[in-house]
């Protein structure tokens, strides 16, 4: 099982955001999310959220909150292989640093709450982030994809969401 993180970075009324634009097979190609990535070997979850944030943002985290584990299951359909992903998700309104003109992964953007959801996100992201947005308690998040990145199914802290 892969682990990462990704943090939601706060600003005023906005979130900095990450367009996955710049590489080719991208799971996230197209798609707006936070910035994070997968854990090195022997790093614990602060560490790698904030290297990750640092790498892609230029921004030293200095206070990320631990807000949720967001476990992912896509495929695993008939035939399909099965790929698992726990994501430990944070956001972060203090830090400091100037922010990189250039990200590998994609364009770097503050975008006001009140625009978040017109963007390209992902159906589960959609769900995570109203949560973040509520300031809910810690919470678990399990999101399972079908191969064909419509999300099919969807539990929080172990009970079932409508996600019709």
């Amino acid at each position: 099982m892969r682990n990462s993180s990704l943090c939601y970075i706060e600003r005023e009324n906005s979130y900095l955001m990450l367009h996955r634009v710049k590489k080719e097979n991208d799971v996230n190609r197209d798609k707006w999310i936070g910035v994070g990535g997968g854990f090195e070997e022997g790093e614990s979850r602060y560490a790698c959220v904030k290297r990750a944030a640092y790498e892609e943002t230029g921004l030293t985290l200095l206070k990320p909150v631990y807000r949720g584990l967001v476990t992912f299951v896509y495929g695993g359909g008939e035939g399909e292989e099965c790929i698992t992903e726990q994501m430990h998700l944070f956001s972060c309104k203090d830090f400091c640093g100037e922010l990189r003109p250039d990200c590998d992964e994609g364009v770097l953007e503050w975008v006001e709450r009140s625009r978040l959801f017109d963007l390209e996100l992902w159906e589960g992201d959609r769900l995570f982030l109203r949560m973040l947005d509520r300031d809910a308690p810690f919470f678990s998040l399990k999101l399972v994809y079908s191969k064909d990145d419509a999300l099919k199914e969807a539990f929080l802290d172990g009970e079932a969401l409508d996600v019709k």
